[in-house]
């Protein structure tokens, strides 16, 4: 489960002189059963840093895929992929089945690993009281963040790629999100770090505001009242819970929330980001 799986499809990028500025796609692509749609977008938003959630592994919902696999060799990307759960309804003993998180780009990625987090809760572990068919989503594992970095021309970016619990209370997603904020916190103040998911808040309120605030971390798309995760009833209007956050010396601009993008629950989040 603590795995890191990874693939190399990028042919090799020179860049002879430091880069001023590059692109970020986040995006909970809702395991990649619309994978067709999720490849036209992601082919013409051309994005450096591209940062995935719930990407399937050989699951039957998504016809036994290796998604991350898949979307980096057909666009010519480099990839890491981290394991979030073991979806039990998905797969077989003989032929398990995953969920997780996927980090691609057209340039090298390096130092790949997990924090999976302290805190988690226990909705998706198996009880003996519900049967084993797919309605009810029985997993293995828990919630985790995918660190990751990327060379881009010159200059390394550390990524975090998160996926905060989405049942449960904020309380617990704060304790998540406080973990990656004291992992992010341990290196020099003066990187450059990325930190953007589907964290299944509104980062740009209360508590996780002020978390992100102290620790240096800046809303990289600005639009915090443009919702990410359209409604699913006559009486939910939606939420803004996809984000992106930088910090040491990043700024975002020109920040959008591509809602014309129908190739999943929820929309793609973008910016351009520039080195201070």
């Amino acid at each position: 489960m603590d795995q890191i799986l990874s693939g190399s499809f990028a042919p090799l990028r020179f860049q002879l002189w430091p880069r001023d500025s590059f692109r970020v796609v986040d995006w909970n692509i809702d395991r990649g059963t619309q994978l067709q749609g999720i490849l036209e977008f992601i082919k013409e938003a051309k994005a450096d840093v591209i940062l995935l959630q719930e990407v399937d592994l050989n699951a039957k919902r998504t016809r036994r895929l290796d998604i991350a696999r898949e979307i980096a060799r057909a666009l010519q990307l480099n990839f890491v992929f981290g394991t979030e759960f073991q979806e039990l309804t998905q797969g077989s003993q003989q032929s398990p089945a995953y969920q997780g998180q996927a980090t691609l780009s057209p340039w090298p990625i390096k130092d790949a690993r997990l924090i999976r987090f302290r805190r988690q809760t226990n909705f998706w572990r198996p009880h003996w009281y519900l049967p084993h068919i797919e309605p009810f989503q029985e997993r293995l594992g828990g919630r985790i963040a995918l660190v990751a970095g990327i060379e881009l021309g010159g200059k390394t970016i550390t990524t975090y790629n998160l996926h905060l619990e989405s049942k449960e209370d904020d309380i617990l997603r704060v304790s998540q999100l406080n973990e990656v904020l004291l992992d992010a916190g341990s290196a020099s103040k003066n990187s450059a770090t990325l930190i953007a998911g589907d964290l299944n808040l509104d980062a740009t309120k209360g508590e996780p505001a002020t978390a992100l605030e102290r620790a240096g971390f800046r809303d990289g798309v600005g639009l915090s009242n443009v919702r990410t995760r359209p409604g699913r009833g006559l009486f939910d209007q939606g939420r803004s819970i996809d984000w992106i956050f930088l910090s040491g010396g990043l700024k975002g601009r020109n920040g959008r929330i591509h809602r014309n993008v129908p190739a999943s629950d929820h929309f793609p989040v973008s910016s351009e980001v520039s080195f201070r």
